[in-house]
């Protein structure tokens, strides 16, 4: 009955879309599909608004309108739209800043703010822009009368913008807001939840399946010092691509994040150095045989990861005829030898460099691991050129591993300093620089945001990869941020955490009929 009524809702908003005129109301629709988590069900209609729009080379940019601009600005270039910055010139006086009277605007201030975010490397005005926007944004939050849906979307705003957030769980918090919207649209609200419970009762199955496998491996009971923590592993795949139609993508990267929870937790907390080595050679090795040097806690271990990723490769090699296994096992072994590195400099007493910890940690974090398994996971073909190019591990790789990490150390290096842990980036750049704690974390957010840009440029890239890697690549950068926002929501299974879980994985949207 839902799937009947939502494929009847979703031809109705098919055809709200291609009636639109007017391009801000075509903007408008746009931003809240998108915000409202259903956007992917309108791909070509939303491509067909934006080309339009992109097409008439900005002869018709509302100059006078600082949120018709900075929306164009923001969807545009969300899209792969080339769009310069100078779009906001006129907004600027002769100075280079923008005007005073402008600050007033709260739509606009938003707006603003949130475009300022898709920038570049090198993007003055849009720098410029982001600190005009968020200077009178928190002044505008001290007036008595502010509208209280407009001072919660610009608080919402202030603490991580939109293009770092986490689709599924914006969806989540945004369709509650819209309700009470008085320009809402009934349609598009109702088609909101019922996909959302829709798309839940999918990642509810996925789930389901998760459990038999972890249950099956025997991880769990088998190692009591490793982390469990199914659930969590399984909320990081539906942050990476919540679509119904890429279970199987969600199904063995919640495998993949399973088996590098529990090998972390093997060279960062039980293994001895020489049991690490001999671990990180039958890696290399990538043969059973290996397991006879191994003590009995690692060969449970090594033969889970040895099946589980042969059988990846089965599966491709049975459904496009491509051979991965060499691909998937060259990422094992480079993580599995950047864990090695830091557990030398562990038990040695080493203090890395800032330069030297950061070139071993966005891979040790990972990222490059998980993004060469999802670009076998999720196209189709897989292309030698693509292949090839996840050997090399990409700049994207780079940046959404860097990201990883750094959010990552933000949130979990005081327990972990406090375990006795190697030193964390911010440690690192403590020691190195002589700075203070809270100028370290500043660094190490600005450095965050300067990679952000270097993601954003990426998008632009000639790549071999499909949309939907690049994708899935920014959404572990947004996915990171979202885990490690109030401290280590991976590993301590804080409130925050097992508030998501309940919202995107248990507790279904009540729906009114």
């Amino acid at each position: 009955m839902y799937a009947r009524r939502a494929a009847k809702l979703k031809e109705d908003v098919k055809i709200m879309l291609n009636k639109v005129v007017d391009p801000l109301d075509g903007l408008e629709m746009i931003d809240d599909l998108q915000r409202l988590g259903v956007f992917y069900h309108f791909e070509d209609e939303i491509k067909r608004v934006l080309e339009g729009l992109y097409d008439n080379k900005f002869d018709n940019w509302n100059e006078d309108d600082l949120h018709a601009t900075a929306l164009k600005f923001r969807l545009l270039r969300q899209h792969g739209y080339d769009v310069p910055q100078e779009v906001f010139k006129s907004f600027m006086d002769e100075t280079g800043h923008f005007k005073a009277c402008l600050g007033k605007d709260i739509r606009g201030m938003l707006y603003l703010y949130e475009a300022s975010y898709l920038s570049f490397r090198g993007e003055s005005i849009l720098e410029e822009a982001r600190h005009f926007a968020t200077r009178n944004l928190e002044q505008n939050l001290k007036r008595k009368d502010i509208d209280q849906d407009v001072a919660v979307l610009v608080s919402h705003a202030l603490e991580l913008p939109l293009h770092w957030r986490v689709p599924r769980l914006e969806a989540r918090w945004f369709i509650d807001l819209y309700e009470r919207r008085p320009n809402m649209n009934p349609m598009l609200l109702q088609l909101a939840r019922l996909d959302f419970n829709i798309v839940q009762a999918t990642h509810q199955e996925d789930l389901k399946h998760m459990s038999r496998w972890w249950n099956r491996t025997g991880l769990g009971k088998k190692l009591g010092f490793a982390r469990d923590r199914l659930m969590e592993n399984f909320l990081w795949t539906i942050g990476l691509n919540f679509k119904p139609q890429f279970s199987n993508l969600r199904r063995n990267v919640t495998v993949i994040n399973a088996l590098i929870t529990t090998i972390d937790d093997v060279y960062d907390v039980y293994g001895t150095l020489d049991e690490l080595e001999i671990f990180t050679d039958a890696v290399e090795r990538w043969d059973i045989s290996a397991m006879e040097q191994l003590p009995d806690y690692m060969k449970i271990c090594f033969l889970a990861l040895l099946n589980s990723i042969n059988e990846m490769g089965y599966e491709t090699l049975k459904e496009q005829g491509v051979h991965i296994i060499p691909h998937l096992q060259k990422s094992w072994e480079d993580l599995c030898k950047c864990y090695l590195a830091e557990a030398k400099w562990y038990y040695s007493g080493y203090k890395p460099t800032f330069e030297e910890y950061m070139k071993n940690a966005w891979i040790s974090i990972a990222a490059p691991a998980i993004l060469t398994h999802a670009y076998f996971l999720c196209t189709n073909p897989i292309t030698p050129e693509g292949s090839e190019c996840s050997k090399k591990y990409p700049s994207i790789f780079q940046w959404s591993g860097t990201i990883l990490r750094l959010a990552d150390d933000l949130g979990t290096s005081p327990d972990e300093m406090k375990r006795g842990d190697n030193p964390k980036s911010i440690q690192c750049y403590m020691y190195e620089t002589g700075a203070s704690e809270e100028d370290a974390r500043k660094y190490i957010k600005y450095l965050i945001g300067e990679t952000w840009k270097k993601m954003n440029e990426d998008r632009f890239a000639d790549s071999p990869f499909p949309q939907t890697l690049v994708e899935i690549a920014m959404n572990l950068a947004r996915m990171s941020q979202c885990m490690y926002q109030y401290g280590d929501g991976h590993a301590t299974q804080g409130q925050e955490t097992k508030d998501r879980v309940s919202s995107l994985l248990i507790n279904p949207i009540p729906l009114e009929y």
